[in-house]
């Protein structure tokens, strides 16, 4: 099976964040068949349709990283029962100018996590409908909502085996859904 080059989306944009601890660990856990790099959004200035002629140098790099990969992994906390500004201006820069969007046709999965009850439900499928609009074969099952997170890590280790064996059944499953779906 061959390697897919996979882009790793932290909506987070904390130094300390649990979103990017768990992206981390499920780049430890990921089989080998997929070579996952976290591909930074914070740098990415706010979209302005103005700026389409000539675009930032950011946006053309951060376009540019995303129409090389096969896939994609979204890690969001929930802000206000959505996504994070970053977050959603990632996914905007990324889709312009229209009709020539870098996440077009990539196979894409979502795992968001948040330290209150609910592991950022809201967020989650908030994603999913702008990733439905991008063409983005989103993976269904299985749903990744991580609650109490803040509790399951010390350091940078996650601690509970339990998250740790279900982070493991999520990252074999988007290994094969990416699979499914390359090209």
């Amino acid at each position: 099976m061959a390697s897919r080059k996979i882009a790793v989306i932290i909506g987070s944009l904390r130094k300390e964040s649990f979103n990017r601890k768990v992206a981390k660990t499920l780049m430890l856990l990921a089989p080998p068949t997929l070579d996952m790099e976290i591909v930074e959004i914070g740098q990415l200035a706010l979209y302005n349709q103005d700026d389409d002629d000539n675009p930032p140098a950011t946006y053309t790099e951060f376009r540019e990283k995303i129409k090389g990969v096969d896939g994609v992994l979204f890690c969001t906390p929930e802000y206000n029962r959505s996504v994070p500004a970053p977050l959603k201006n990632a996914i905007d820069v990324g889709s312009r100018p229209y009709g020539h969007s870098a996440w077009a046709g990539k196979p894409c999965a979502v795992v968001s996590v948040s330290p209150g009850a609910i592991g950022g439900f809201g967020a989650n499928h908030h994603l999913r409908q702008s990733l439905v609009f991008l063409n983005m074969p989103a993976m269904q099952q299985p749903e990744a909502y991580v609650n109490h997170i803040g509790d399951q890590f010390d350091g940078d280790t996650l601690t509970n085996d339990s998250t740790k064996a279900f982070l493991q059944k999520f990252i074999d499953a988007f290994a094969a859904w990416v699979e499914r779906h390359a090209d």
